[in-house]
């Protein structure tokens, strides 16, 4: 996979539901469950930064490298 998204984790540890988050980091529902699901090809720095702030976390806490390289850029 490469990447492995731990925001659910994050969010369980802190408390805080989805739709919170959402409101806080002013993204949609439907984005932060693309990112959840780990199904996102890319997220903004902004985003990320906002997450970290609301969430109280580092960028280490909610994105984890799972020391495989990525599907798509195998081969």
């Amino acid at each position: 996979m490469g990447i492995v998204v731990c925001l659910e984790k994050v969010l369980k540890e802190r408390g805080m539901t989805s739709k919170e988050l959402c409101k806080l980091v002013d993204i949609t529902e439907a984005n932060l469950s693309v990112l959840r699901s780990g199904k996102a090809k890319g997220v903004r720095f902004h985003t990320i930064n906002r997450i970290c702030y609301f969430l109280q976390c580092d960028v280490g806490d909610i994105l984890k490298f799972d020391g495989e390289l990525g599907e798509e850029d195998e081969g």
